[in-house]
């Protein structure tokens, strides 16, 4: 999925650009996924929405290690993901954003906390309305937001029933995606999360939702019918609008509960707290 920030409202598939400033929709922007589990604690980065969908941080390390050389315990590997989520948008196309700094890391994760609390792909509207919702995030905000789809890729497993058994959903393009996704087996297979420009930030994956080529049940909720179908026809008729208003979101999400002043820590390694 992709992932802005330190990603967790996820947006889910490879360590994210986006849906996930700050998407940690746990307990708000502080680098918990990136901890490694431990043998006193089971993080993030192996519970069922993560495992196998966010990649990329050894990219993170390499960003961390530089900024440790240059100026060491001062820049979080909170504050470097709600970077490198802004810089990677804008690098594809996206609007910048104003990002915040001087966020503190957490100095542990809940394994339990990410397998309850992070969107699932399978939410039917009203209930990915109200996760967004439970976290201050209105319903432009939501689909604006969910526009990070238009970034990064999904596991098979994240998909097979949609693309085998829903109704609302393009033909030709079920039967292109079941090559790469069987009915059994293949569940770690990547495919795009909008196929039509995947590694472009722009307003495809609204026009995808329109035609029924949404690549998850959830994506395709927004496009069915329901009170986001409007939102979702106005980003396809002004993407200006729809960078703005992603990027005025992202900048929210990153002020979610940030550790700031004495709490938490800067880690030296985002891997494990400090000794």
């Amino acid at each position: 999925m992709s992932w802005l920030g330190q990603g967790k409202i996820y947006i889910r598939g490879q360590l994210k650009s986006g849906h996930h400033a700050c998407a940690d929709i746990i307990d708000g922007c502080d680098a918990s996924v990136l901890l490694d589990d431990t043998s006193s604690f089971t993080g993030e980065k192996t519970a069922g929405p993560n495992s196998g969908s966010l990649r990329g941080f050894e990219v993170i390390d390499s960003i961390k290690s530089q900024m440790e050389n240059i100026c060491p315990g001062v820049v979080s590997c909170a504050d470097i993901l709600t970077v490198a989520a802004r810089d990677s948008v804008v690098a594809l196309g996206g609007s910048p954003w104003t990002v915040q700094l001087g966020r503190r890391d957490s100095t542990t994760a809940s394994y339990s906390a990410a397998n309850s609390d992070l969107p699932s792909p399978t939410l039917d509207l009203n209930d990915l309305l109200s996760t967004f919702k439970s976290k201050g995030f209105t319903e432009k905000e939501t689909v604006a937001l969910a526009g990070a789809h238009t970034i990064g890729q999904a596991r098979c497993l994240a998909f097979r029933d949609r693309i085998y058994n829903e109704k609302n959903i393009n033909t030709t393009f079920a039967a292109s995606l079941q090559s790469n996704c069987p009915t059994t087996g293949g569940d770690e297979n990547l495919s795009p999360l909008d196929a039509t420009s995947p590694v472009t930030f722009d307003n495809a994956y609204f026009k995808n939702l329109v035609n029924s080529k949404g690549l998850l049940h959830s994506d395709q909720q927004l496009f069915s019918g329901g009170s986001t179908d409007s939102q979702v026809t106005a980003y396809i008729t002004n993407p200006v609008t729809f960078r703005t208003d992603f990027a005025n979101a992202m900048a929210k999400m990153g002020s979610l509960s940030p550790l700031t002043g004495n709490s938490g820590q800067i880690r030296t390694d985002c891997r494990k707290v400090n000794i």
